[in-house]
């Protein structure tokens, strides 16, 4: 109930910016938006990610800033539920966790304490590079490719909290994502070969 209260505050308080249920990285200023339905693997690929070098942002609400389409970050504890929270502590062992809280509404939750140099950064933007839809699927190979600017915009928009309540102004904020970003689908179901497949995006400068 405390954190569906934090998203309900965010997003009911801050029209100021196009509201989308994604988690949100970065690396070298480039953010990637994951925006997915729950249940996706969402925040365990967020996790895992931001243990291996990627910036926090958000695991659960990206926003995207109106007047110039940057990302302004949110890095709170990230949310993981059920077998996601033993996967990620032996993914990361370091990862520092909240107890187990068990029988919620979505079964078992964790939260992991965001890494401190997100903190630390958090008044610091990032600019929108790609918007990638991931979907965890039991023993599928690793496979990102990319889609169609419409498909993607229907996408995005079905993700958002505030599309519709921002009219015009929420069509033009998802078309210049649209424009500026690549739009990939990704699916896997081992978490080295993902984050292999997140490091050919931002390789090493």
């Amino acid at each position: 109930m405390f954190e569906w209260g934090l998203n309900w505050c965010v997003s009911s308080a801050v029209n100021s910016y196009l509201i989308i249920h994604a988690a949100v990285i970065e690396k070298d200023g480039r953010a990637a938006i994951l925006p997915a339905p729950p249940g996706s693997g969402k925040s365990t690929l967020c996790a895992a990610l931001i243990n291996r070098g990627w910036r926090l942002l958000s695991d659960e609400l990206t926003l995207v800033r109106i007047q110039d389409g940057q990302i302004v970050a949110l890095p709170r504890p990230v949310s993981l539920k059920n077998a996601s929270i033993d996967i990620i502590a032996a993914y990361e062992p370091s990862a520092v966790f909240s107890p187990k809280v068990f029988d919620t509404i979505k079964g078992t939750i964790a939260h992991m304490k965001p890494p401190a140099g997100s903190v630390a950064r958090a008044e610091v933007p990032a600019q929108p590079a790609w918007i990638i839809f991931p979907r965890y699927v039991e023993g599928a190979a690793t496979r990102m490719v990319p889609i169609l600017p419409a498909e993607g915009f229907v996408k995005l928009a079905d993700n958002c909290f505030n599309y519709s309540e921002l009219g015009v102004t929420g069509f033009n904020a998802v078309a210049e994502l649209m424009n500026s970003c690549k739009c990939l689908e990704f699916s896997y179901s081992v978490m080295d070969e993902a984050i292999e497949a997140f490091a050919t995006l931002a390789p090493p400068a």
